[in-house]
């Protein structure tokens, strides 16, 4: 290292990769500078300026180790449509056997039939990997192409592919769709992450996590823009059975500011934030312990969780960035807007039909505008909370009405739910007919099936509206659950 007045810098002989979004390029070692005049030392420093990568770069650097699993995430991106089936090495991505054309997903029947192609061309480099691995000298075209992929054309390398194979379906189409959607929520969500001081490149992670569909489901039950799953969710937002703020955008992105934020504090890394984020902050904490630096846990990490997904992470993440950073530029790509919106706290617990009529608006535009809401609280059955911050259409009417709302809008207390004790004898028939509520109401609202137990003393919820009278003597029959006495063990 070298020091004088003006600069500090550190010439290295062994240059790590950095990527601006579109180019990787090596660090410049910078040259000595002795004391000048003002201007000499304005111009050297712009000179210099120009040559040290962006924040970006050096944010997120593209390791050695992974630049072949980011250019295979480029290509997932803008180069196969979901209409594509990828068969490739899952440890070395740079084996691609073959790319399968598939049957659009809308077609009937089309689940099966890719299936069907997909399980055929997998055996089809199955045998050939099998064959290459007893030892057999490559014969046909595509024996020798296979056997050319490998870079270690032994034996054991063919054996351990043969059971690494992984289908990986394109995401042209989709990415592009994303980043038209990713119009609508972008200025905000860099805008949040500006204010807690950021890099501006992470607002393109849910590129990554929901393709910037904001009421996006995984089969693990993570929702949203930002795909929090409810136990790490509740640690920065509300969700329960009336809320769930991870389908609200703007406080999801707060929400993922704070964790990313927390992520980095104790990583010390973007590359390992970001790859916690999906791994989780505890594991890479210990991984980080273990083995030090991103690269050395990219290349030996290994867990029950560890697995393909957030071992590739931070490369998708790199390639989203340089994929969307390049559709972007496209002139001719129209992306959605923000809406306007206006906010509004309500002051007592409120009635959504009650809302919808005085403010005149849809379910539809009231729902769009307020997705965290769930099922009881827009059905009805529930109020919305008091103090809950509402998001209504910024109109010259919504403008007006929200400055004067009624207080026959507002109640004190939430509506609550009503409950009956079984009773020995009782049946769900019975209660049903005895509250004016179906069977079905019932046993759904209490999470029962058709041949479930209920006993006395139990409380069952009871559906909607409902009255206490007694229902005249009905002569249909219907299937009963009886109440049975509770036995002790």
């Amino acid at each position: 290292m070298i020091k004088n007045k003006f600069f500090m810098y550190t010439c290295t002989s062994t240059p790590v990769i950095y990527s601006t979004g579109t180019t990787p390029y090596p660090i410049p070692c910078m040259v000595p500078v002795q004391r000048t005049s003002l201007i000499s030392v304005v111009f050297l420093a712009a000179l210099l300026l120009s040559a040290v990568p962006s924040t970006a770069a050096t944010n997120f650097p593209v390791y050695p180790e992974i630049q072949s699993n980011v250019g295979f995430w480029e290509k997932v991106y803008s180069t196969y449509s979901t209409q594509q089936g990828i068969l490739h090495d899952k440890e070395d991505l740079d084996i691609i056997y073959t790319v399968v054309n598939l049957v659009d997903w809308h077609t009937p029947g089309a689940a099966r039939i890719n299936k069907k192609l997909i399980g055929l061309a997998r055996k089809r480099y199955k045998t050939i990997l099998t064959t290459l691995a007893s030892g057999t000298p490559p014969r046909s075209q595509e024996e020798k192409r296979i056997a050319a992929l490998f870079k270690k054309n032994t034996h054991p390398s063919f054996h351990r592919a043969r059971d690494n194979i992984r289908l990986q379906i394109g995401q042209k189409d989709r990415f592009l769709q994303g980043v038209i959607r990713s119009g609508a929520y972008m200025p905000a969500i860099k805008r949040i992450f500006k204010a807690k001081g950021l890099p501006l490149e992470l607002a393109y992670l849910p590129h990554v996590e929901s393709s910037f569909n904001p009421k996006a489901y995984s089969k693990v039950a993570a929702a949203g823009l930002w795909q929090f799953t409810r136990s790490t969710g509740r640690q920065y937002l509300t969700i329960n059975r009336l809320i769930d703020e991870r389908l609200d955008v703007e406080k999801a992105t707060r929400a993922a500011a704070l964790f990313l934020k927390e992520n980095y504090r104790q990583l010390g890394s973007w590359p390992l934030a970001l790859t916690a984020y999906n791994y989780g902050r505890a594991g890479m904490v210990r991984a980080q312990q273990q083995l030090g630096s991103y690269q050395n846990i990219f290349r030996s990490h290994n867990s029950k969780l560890f697995k393909f997904a957030s071992r590739n992470f931070y490369s998708e993440f790199v390639a989203a960035l340089r994929v969307a950073h390049k559709l972007e530029k496209n002139p001719t790509l129209i992306k959605d807007r923000p809406q306007a919106s206006v906010k509004v706290k309500l002051k007592g617990y409120a009635e959504t039909l009650a809302l919808q009529k005085y403010l005149q608006l849809s379910s539809q535009d009231f729902t769009r505008f307020n997705p965290a809401l769930r099922p009881p609280v827009l059905k009805g059955k529930k109020y919305i909370p008091k103090g809950y911050t509402l998001r209504l259409p910024a109109t010259k009417s919504i403008r007006q009405k929200i400055q004067k709302m009624p207080a026959r809008l507002f109640h004190s207390r939430q509506r609550q739910n009503r409950f009956h004790t079984v009773r020995k004898g009782d049946t769900v028939s019975s209660i049903a007919r005895r509250y004016h509520v179906s069977q079905k109401a019932l046993l759904r609202a209490n999470h029962l099936k058709k041949r479930s137990t209920i006993h006395p003393g139990q409380r069952l919820k009871l559906p909607g509206k409902y009255t206490s009278k007694v229902a005249p003597h009905s002569k249909a029959t219907v299937p009963t659950i009886r109440a049975t006495a509770k036995h002790k063990p």
